[in-house]
C-alpha cells in the first residue's frame, strides 16, 4: 500500500484514496464531503457515462425520439439537440442505457442486446479505472489539487481478479491510491434489498453470473425470454448479486487495501473525520501484524 503506517498517512500532503463496495453504503457521500474540503473527486461512473458511453447513451435517446413523428422531424432538421445530463449525483442516463432484459412491451431489451451493453460497460469500466493515474496528475498539475478520491462503481469487483497478484487494474490502482472497502453488515444488505425492491435499477453483472441467473430464472418461471418482466428479473437477481460480490470485495480488501465499517463511514462529517478513520484502520492493521 502507498501508506505503510498511520503516520505516513497523516503526514502525507498528497492523500489519495479509492473507495469501493456496494452501491448505497456511502462512497459518493464521502466523496462529496471530501470534494467540499478541497479534494479532487474522480467518479468512475461519471467517466463511463461521459467519456466512454456518452455517444451510445445520446444515440439511444435519439433512437427513441425518432419513433415520435414530431421529434423525428425536428431531429432531422437539426432543430433540437438531445444529450445526456449525467452528473455525479444523477447517473440515470447511464442506468437507462444499460437497461434490463425481457419483454420489450415493458421496456426490456432482447437478451443479446442486453449482453452487448453489459460488455460495453465492462470495457468502459476498466478503461475508466485505468484513467485514474492520469486524472491524479491532471488534478495536481492543472488545478492544484493534492488530495484525490476515486469513487468507484459497485461493479468494480466484477471486472478484476482480487486473488491475482498481477491483476492489471488492481495493480495500477494500488500503486497510486490507498484502496478502502466500505463493508456493510447483514442489516445494511437487507436495507439495500428493500430499497432496490421499491425502485429496481439496472446494474452490471459478471458474464458468467448473468448467464447462470438468466438460465435459472427462465427455468424457475417457465417464461420465454421475451416474456420476462424486466423489473421482476432484476429484483430476483439483486440479492444473489450482492451475495456474489461480498467475497470478492473482501478479497480485494484483504489483498489490496483496508476495510472501513459502513457504520463508521456513516458518522463521517468532514475530511478530518475521514482522515482519522483511515489512520485508525492503518493502526489496527499494524497491530494485527
Amino acid at each position: 500500500m502507498i501508506y505503510e503506517s498511520a503516520d505516513d498517512w497523516l503526514q502525507s500532503r498528497a492523500k489519495r484514496v479509492l473507495l469501493f463496495g456496494m452501491s448505497g453504503l456511502g462512497k459518493t457521500r464521502i466523496s462529496a464531503i471530501l470534494r467540499g474540503d478541497g479534494w479532487f473527486h474522480y467518479s468512475v461512473d461519471y467517466r463511463i457515462g461521459t467519456r466512454y458511453l456518452g455517444e451510445d447513451i445520446a444515440d439511444n435517446f435519439k433512437r427513441e425520439a425518432m419513433k415520435v413523428p414530431l421529434l423525428r422531424e425536428l431531429l432531422l432538421t437539426d432543430s433540437v439537440h438531445i444529450r445526456s445530463n449525467i452528473t455525479f449525483d444523477n447517473l440515470a442516463p447511464l442506468s437507462a442505457y444499460l437497461g434490463k432484459p425481457g419483454d420489450p412491451a415493458k421496456g426490456g431489451l432482447p437478451i443479446a442486446e442486453y449482453r452487448h451493453r453489459q460488455e460495453q460497460h465492462r470495457e468502459a469500466e476498466i478503461a475508466a479505472m485505468l484513467d485514474t493515474p492520469r486524472f491524479i496528475a491532471r488534478a495536481q498539475e492543472l488545478y492544484g489539487y493534492a488530495n484525490f478520491v476515486c469513487d468507484t462503481s459497485g461493479s468494480i469487483c466484477e471486472v478484476v481478479d482480487p486473488d491475482d497478484p498481477d491483476d492489471p487494474v488492481l495493480g495500477t490502482l494500488s500503486r497510486h491510491l490507498l484502496m478502502l472497502w466500505i463493508e456493510g453488515t447483514e442489516a445494511h444488505t437487507a436495507e439495500l434489498v428493500r430499497r432496490f425492491d421499491r425502485a429496481p435499477k439496472p446494474m452490471y453483472y459478471h458474464p458468467g453470473f448473468l448467464d447462470d441467473a438468466w438460465a435459472a430464472y427462465l427455468v424457475e418461471t417457465g417464461l420465454a425470454p421475451d416474456a420476462v418482466d424486466p423489473d421482476a428479473f432484476i429484483r430476483w437477481t439483486y440479492a444473489r448479486a450482492l451475495a456474489h460480490r461480498q467475497p470478492l470485495y473482501r478479497a480485494m480488501a484483504r489483498n489490496w487495501g483496508l476495510t472501513l465499517a459502513a457504520a463508521d463511514i456513516a458518522r463521517v462529517e468532514s475530511a478530518a473525520d475521514f482522515t482519522e478513520l483511515v489512520a485508525r484502520a492503518l493502526r489496527d492493521r499494524a497491530a494485527a501484524g
